[in-house]
């Protein structure tokens, strides 16, 4: 049963926390499995860090610290591993998350800074990490941030279109939102929007298609400033805005799908498959086997650096472009002590633009970690590869949890130095860096280390990226998917939880799968008994 457990004023709007089956007690916010009490320390001391450094919540904030753990037990999946980083991490990306949602006379949206910054439209809101937001916030079971978030950019412009700075940065807007579908099962606002899709993609073949089909950008259009390939005002064929709008074609053509618009589909399709190949043909450099930039007087760089992995992200390379992922373990490609570099480190250019202006030179930046493990989760899922592991995903992610600290204390900036870890962004511009919202980490662990693989069907699918013999339980309980909420228990002897041996996940209470080893598991989910 949907039941609203608490409602909170927050101005001309409020934040509603739903989506409370009846296996749950809404009173006390009681998951299947955990007990919500055992990570309230997590908050405790984040909250108190924020108390002794001075810093203040934005006025406008929708979940001020006070209300952050109220706002966690009632929205987000709650997560216990041996690893006691990474389940720190875990529950300070949703706690920094919940900074981030901000109240406006257009609805709740969300902010990549909590500083205001220069480059920021209204309500210090930036396009660039739209998809970001939406891959993270798709776990929560309040859909209403992300529901208005979305309507801010798409029709609160002028004459009720996309607000007027949503094109300052690339996007795989489409993408993200049927991604989020997946989760949700929310048709009608995909649907809705689907003629605000098509005209935003029709924009961008405007606005940045080459006559061969093709995209170009600016490096700092795509967020990724001070490449060793790119540069502020040159177009380039660069990896990253053709994957994306590849994608969004993709989505497109399945959002048109769902609302029985098959012209539109088909369209779209077609766009999809032609810019697929194209990206293909012409970013693939197959002596230095990788996807790179091309540059407007047509000549491949010749530097390797971590867009190449963007393909990935949304499923467009194939088996024969895998030998890339050799770089991902080696010392002299992206493999750093502290993180996987944005450049090769065997190129001379590697860190020689100078620190403290946004460089993507080699720097360790969350933002392309998160698209990079996302590209390296679904190779895994693919075709068998002899060039990485799932070893390789579980000790990069751990690696990325360790990042989140400065001065021993948990904390997530721009971007930091891949052998020491100190985070770049220093001086005056530092307290802007704090809390940065410009990357995922929750839903690397749903959806990548646990292994929730949303579809379409009624089905559930959990295929952990955990190796097999690294941990000897973990649990994720209480993820909002497809109307139900699904517990995904690890545990190899039955010790820990008592709830038997091995991998078994419930959907409202109700168990649907088990098996003994740790690997891929499908279930049919119980009828969905929640009534709007």
């Amino acid at each position: 049963m949907r039941a609203n457990c608490f409602r909170r004023a927050v101005g001309a709007c409020s934040i509603v926390v739903l989506l409370v089956p009846s296996s749950w007690s809404c009173a006390r916010g009681e998951p299947f499995v955990l007990d919500a009490a055992d990570f309230a320390h997590y908050v405790h001391k984040f909250n108190s860090l924020d108390n002794a450094a001075g810093v203040s919540a934005p006025a406008d904030g929708a979940v001020p610290n006070e209300k952050a753990w109220d706002w966690m037990q009632a929205n987000v999946p709650l997560f216990s591993c041996p690893d006691a980083q990474l389940e720190q991490t875990y529950y300070f990306r949703w706690w920094t998350l919940g900074k981030h949602i901000r109240r406006t006379p257009h609805g709740l949206v969300l902010t990549e800074f909590l500083e205001p910054v220069g480059h920021a439209g209204p309500y210090n809101t930036i396009s660039c990490a739209y998809g970001h937001h939406l891959a993270e916030g798709r776990w929560m079971r309040d859909r209403r941030p992300l529901d208005e978030y979305t309507h801010f950019w798409f029709r609160s412009g002028p004459n009720g279109g996309p607000a007027e700075h949503f094109h300052k940065y690339s996007s795989w807007a489409a993408a993200a939102l049927y991604d989020r579908y997946l989760v949700t099962l929310d048709r009608e606002i995909i649907v809705d929007l689907l003629d605000d899709l098509v005209a935003d993609y029709e924009q961008w073949e405007v606005e940045r298609q080459r006559p061969d089909g093709l995209f170009w950008q600016y490096d700092v259009r795509d967020g990724m400033e001070e490449s060793i390939s790119g540069s502020r005002t040159v177009k380039h064929i660069r990896p990253t805005i053709n994957s994306y709008m590849a994608a969004n074609a993709r989505a497109i053509s399945q959002i048109a799908t769902l609302a029985g618009r098959r012209d539109i589909a088909d369209r779209f399709h077609a766009k999809f498959e032609t810019l697929q190949a194209k990206l293909v043909d012409a970013l693939w450099d197959p002596d230095a086997r990788f996807f790179k930039v091309r540059f407007e007087d047509d000549e491949l760089s010749d530097a390797r650096e971590a867009i190449g992995f963007v393909p990935w992200m949304f499923d467009l390379a194939g088996p024969e472009h895998a030998a890339a992922w050799l770089q991902l373990n080696d010392p002299a490609g992206f493999s750093a002590p502290r993180g996987l570099t944005t450049a090769e480190r065997r190129h001379p250019d590697f860190r020689s633009h100078g620190v403290g202006t946004c460089e993507w030179d080699g720097a360790v930046w969350p933002f392309a970690t998160s698209q990079t493990l996302n590209g390296l989760a679904n190779l895994l899922r693919g075709p068998a590869q002899p060039h990485v592991t799932r070893s390789d995903f579980f000790s990069a992610l751990q690696t990325y949890a360790r990042a989140h600290a400065k001065d021993g204390k948990p904390y997530i900036g721009e971007y930091h130095d891949e052998m020491t870890g100190d985070w770049l962004i220093t001086g005056p511009k530092a307290a802007r860096s704090r809390d940065y919202n410009h990357s995922t980490f929750c839903d690397l662990v749903i959806g990548g280390l646990v292994g929730m693989v949303p579809s379409a069907d009624d089905t559930v699918e959990v295929d952990p990226l955990l190796p097999a013999k690294k941990w000897e339980w973990f649990c994720l309980d209480g993820v909002p998917y497809h109307g139900r909420l699904l517990t995904v228990v690890w545990d190899r002897t039955g010790d820990r939880y008592h709830r038997g041996a091995g991998l078994a996940v419930w959907a409202d209470g109700r168990e649907v799968a088990r098996q003994e080893t740790l690997g891929r598991i499908v279930a049919n989910l119980p009828p969905n008994v929640a009534s709007e």
